[in-house]
């Protein structure tokens, strides 16, 4: 489950009979993918494994995060057509790519990125870097509702935009750049976890974890144990030179919070 600077996991949860999701990390090309299927038994898997096959062939080759990611949308549909897939198919992602101290993410749908560092001077924090391509996303950044609504909400799970989507030819693929800081770990996960387990909660845990294997491992039972109800997919990267072990002596006596 573990990697020189990164950890992982992804478990089918406890109604569902099959796992549509893909988690892809290659540390020597400096890329970490998590793709949510969608499209139902033998659907959902064929394009969330489309999807971290096509971007992780694009980066190697040289494209940008964003061309790979819309040329993984392109095989998608492609395979619907061709009959490898199934019509309908589709997958949400997130992608991390990291070049030395910097790094990009990409994202489509409502797989997310968060950053958890001591940045702040009085304790640790985690941030959410993505923004979901969401409906109810767009409802709350219109006004029509507020943040504690947004969880609760019956078309929480409905998003705006998806790779395989037959009614977009390119798709708007959002990044954010950053620089990595000491201590720096950034989260990437499927709605499997951010849909069962809260941002404090998160954040707690990822506090407490001496290593990214144990936070990896606490993150996917902590979300089993809220219910399970979807696949469940994490990644967690360490900054470049660090150790996935903890300094502990940083973090005794300090708090964390999401921002």
């Amino acid at each position: 489950m573990s990697g020189r600077n990164y950890s992982q996991a992804t478990d089918v949860g406890l109604l569902r009979d099959n796992n549509e999701d893909a988690i892809w990390s290659d540390a020597k090309l400096g890329l970490w993918v998590v793709a949510d299927g969608m499209g139902g038994h033998a659907a959902g898997e064929v394009a969330s494994d489309i999807t971290v096959n096509v971007i992780s062939d694009g980066i190697r080759q040289g494209r940008s995060i964003k061309d790979a990611i819309n040329a993984a949308h392109l095989a998608v549909l492609d395979a619907a057509r061709d009959g490898s897939g199934k019509y309908g198919m589709g997958s949400t992602v997130v992608a991390l790519h990291s070049l030395g101290n910097r790094y990009e993410i990409a994202w489509v749908g409502d797989s997310r990125a968060y950053l958890w560092s001591d940045r702040d001077k009085d304790g640790f924090s985690l941030q959410q870097l993505t923004i979901d391509h969401s409906y109810v996303q767009m409802l709350y950044q219109s006004g029509i509702i507020s943040a504690d609504e947004m969880s609760g909400h019956p078309e929480k799970n409905v998003i705006t935009q998806c790779l395989g989507s037959m009614e977009l030819h390119e798709l708007k693929v959002d990044v954010v750049e950053g620089s990595w800081h000491k201590y720096d770990w950034i989260l990437l996960c499927s709605d499997g976890l951010s849909d069962t387990v809260s941002d404090q909660q998160i954040c707690d845990i990822l506090h407490g974890a001496e290593s990214t294997d144990l936070a990896v491992s606490a993150l996917v039972q902590a979300a089993l144990a809220n219910g399970g109800k979807d696949n469940i997919s994490v990644i967690i990267v360490t900054a470049p030179g660090t150790s996935s072990i903890v300094d502990r002596l940083k973090t005794i006596g300090r708090w964390c919070q999401p921002k």
